[in-house]
């Protein structure tokens, strides 16, 4: 399969995997958010009733984790075809 053809067929499967990626990340980001804080739920920045500090930690939180889970959800993603098909995607 040439590049350009490999690349546009895993698109789809990339972008599946990405939106998996992005709703892993909010549980774990929530689960650890509980651990820390003992709250329920991470700060959005229009909480009114949170301090900056409190605003900064939970975005850079959020930011970490969705880039570790993103980058594990890609790599096997990617490890996954090179399996099924015997060439890295595109």
């Amino acid at each position: 399969m040439s590049g350009r053809v490999q690349k546009i067929a895993y698109k789809p499967v990339g972008l599946l995997l990405g939106v998996m990626a992005g709703a892993v990340a909010g549980l774990v980001t929530r689960k650890i958010w509980q651990v820390a804080s003992g709250e329920d739920d991470t700060p959005d920045a229009t909480d009114e009733d949170k301090g900056w500090g409190e605003i900064i930690a939970a975005a850079a939180l959020q930011g970490a984790v969705f880039a570790v889970v993103k980058a594990l959800v890609d790599r096997g993603g990617a490890t996954g075809v090179r399996k099924l098909t015997g060439e890295w995607p595109a």
